[in-house]
């Protein structure tokens, strides 16, 4: 039986995630804080889109899409940075910690919501967080990309 998994599994394609967490060392810090950023337009998008429309099925349409970048936030969070880019030792641990939590509480606020103070919450802790974790270390310099939106 293994061996028919190990074979079906070489076959079917398989949706690949924006970083694994085997230790490949490959990481694009400043990347992130973009996606981030781009799922936080898309949120503030979707929210003024459902407080316009009229159409039940546009404001469900929107109300998915803005949960689903919402979460896409969260896993970013959770999974790219708790998981594998935040060390114990860092400098700022604790602080980094402190925002990620607001993160992921504040894109929780945004999935339950059309206010768009949550938005600038979120924006807010990202930023700040960014801040935190650029700080002079092992980390990359933040991308062109980002600097420009300071």
């Amino acid at each position: 039986m293994l061996k028919y998994l190990v074979f079906i599994s070489l076959f079917v394609p398989f949706a690949a995630q924006a970083h694994c967490e085997i230790p490949c060392g490959i990481y694009d810090d400043a990347r992130m804080f973009d996606e981030i950023e781009q799922h936080i337009t898309t949120i503030e998008k979707s929210m003024n889109s459902i407080v316009k429309s009229n159409n039940t099925h546009d404001i469900t349409r929107w109300t998915i899409n803005k949960e689903e970048h919402a979460q896409k936030i969260q896993d970013i969070a959770s999974s790219y940075f708790l998981t594998q880019r935040l060390k114990i030792n860092a400098p700022q641990y604790m602080q980094q910690l402190l925002r990620l939590h607001l993160i992921l509480t504040t894109s929780m606020k945004t999935k339950q919501t059309t206010n768009l103070s949550n938005v600038e919450d979120l924006r807010a802790n990202v930023k700040g967080f960014e801040k935190l974790y650029f700080v002079p270390h092992e980390h990359k310099e933040p991308s062109s990309a980002s600097k420009a939106k300071k």
